[in-house]
């Protein structure tokens, strides 16, 4: 690697670093007799989380970091004054293929400013995969970016290169968007995920005529929400979480905690931090939508427009409903059951498994993985006592579950404490 390229590599690996829809999950592709990489490779440096919870390593690259747009919230605006690069195709091709050949990576994660034109950009992140694909014969993951406002036919040839594919929303509603990014539409957004959705829906249809025809996306396109750069109410962000899930076939939507880099620009709050536990709250509540069969407007409504940041949704929901508990684990169905806290997916399906053999009990549900800590007081069974939350009022449940654990004084510690 000359000198040239490294530095281009520090500036453009820096620059990509905000950009958290970087997950390699749902494909599978195995090595082939004089190919190069895989999808279901070994362990690698953690990047990345697999479905299945492997975690691999990915070049996480900007073609360039060049921007035409001007958004407030974005380190590379055109505007700021920063170090600039750009890779040609070759050397982004030969930098990965290089990377992987060390075992550094097991895949890449391409992005790009915005240079020219989005088909100019575009055009040249599809070399780059392409010549990958069929030049190079890499098999490993790739997670590429769509540019807003590129054409159909680019995207639909980046598709049958790319595993995942992915065009960030930025901002949830179009009014917040235009205050921040005044050259930027939702428009230019949603219409990539339609042409990548119809691409998807076409690859399937061609696969159930030919079994040989070729995958497109296979591990579907994602999106990513920058939270907390403007005045959005949790309900907001959920509710077109909701509706992008329902008509786009998203696979994941990511939510970044806004980053203040531009902290001069006074369209933009004045935050100190990240808002990373309001972060994590929404996915949570994502997590609700996507498998525990929530509604968006039964998670974060009218009354309570956002996320409790004290507790997660899941026991806000319960708490603010006591009226649907408790249930009786040995009778409940399946939907009830999902939504006791301290159940989870795997844990309620082996529930209505074996109980069909038998009534469980209060130690079953301890084996089986049930956080008895906070199901105690949603449930009844033969073992469990009827106190719970109506008798103990959701705002004893409420304390009980959220007061600090008094951390315990050995021995040792008395002895140091408190000496003869």
């Amino acid at each position: 690697m000359n000198d040239n390229v490294l530095e281009k590599l520090k500036v453009l690996a820096e620059s990509a670093k905000y950009d958290v829809s970087c997950s390699s999950s749902g494909t599978v592709r195995k090595n082939k007799a004089g190919g190069l990489g895989n999808t279901v490779g070994g362990m690698g440096i953690c990047h990345s989380f697999t479905e299945d919870g492997r975690c691999v390593s990915l070049l996480k690259i900007m073609l360039t970091n060049f921007c035409i747009y001007d958004c407030a919230y974005c380190i590379n605006r055109r505007t700021n004054d920063i170090r600039r690069a750009t890779f040609t195709v070759q050397e982004l091709v030969e930098l990965t293929i290089e990377f992987y050949r060390r075992n550094y990576i097991e895949g890449l994660f391409l992005s790009s400013g915005v240079i020219n034109n989005p088909d100019y950009t575009m055009e040249r992140m599809v070399r780059v995969v392409k010549d990958l694909r069929t030049v190079y014969r890499f098999n490993g993951y790739i997670h590429m970016k769509s540019i807003p406002g590129a054409s159909q036919e680019l995207i639909s040839e980046a598709g049958l290169y790319a595993d995942r594919m992915s065009v960030n929303l930025e901002i949830p509603t179009e009014a917040k968007l235009k205050l921040l990014a005044p050259e930027k539409d939702h428009r230019s957004v949603y219409k990539p995920m339609r042409y990548i959705q119809i691409g998807m829906q076409q690859s399937i249809e061609d696969r159930r005529k030919f079994r040989s025809a070729p995958r497109f996306v296979p591990a579907g396109q994602s999106t990513q929400m920058i939270v907390g750069a403007t005045n959005e109410k949790d309900k907001d962000i959920l509710r077109v979480s909701s509706i992008l899930y329902q008509q786009t076939q998203m696979r994941r939507v990511y939510y970044s905690g806004f980053i203040p880099v531009n902290s001069y620009d006074n369209r933009l709050p004045a935050l100190k931090q990240a808002p990373l536990v309001r972060e994590n709250r929404l996915y949570q509540a994502d997590w609700l939508m996507r498998f525990y069969q929530y509604r968006a407007d039964e998670i974060v409504d009218d009354a309570y427009p956002d996320l409790d940041l004290e507790i997660d949704p899941k026991l806000a929901w319960a708490l603010r409903h006591p009226e649907a508990f408790p249930i009786d684990i040995n009778k409940a169905d399946y939907a009830m059951i999902l939504r006791v806290p301290g159940i989870g997916v795997k844990s309620a399906q082996f529930i209505v498994m074996s109980r069909r053999h038998g009534r469980i009990n209060a130690s079953q549900l301890k084996k089986i993985g049930v956080v008895m800590k906070k199901a105690q007081y949603f449930i009844t069974c033969n073992e469990l006592p009827m106190y719970t939350v109506n008798e103990a009022t959701p705002e004893y449940v409420r304390k009980i579950l959220t007061e600090p654990k008094k951390k315990k004084i050995d021995d040792k510690q008395l002895s140091i404490l408190f000496p003869d």
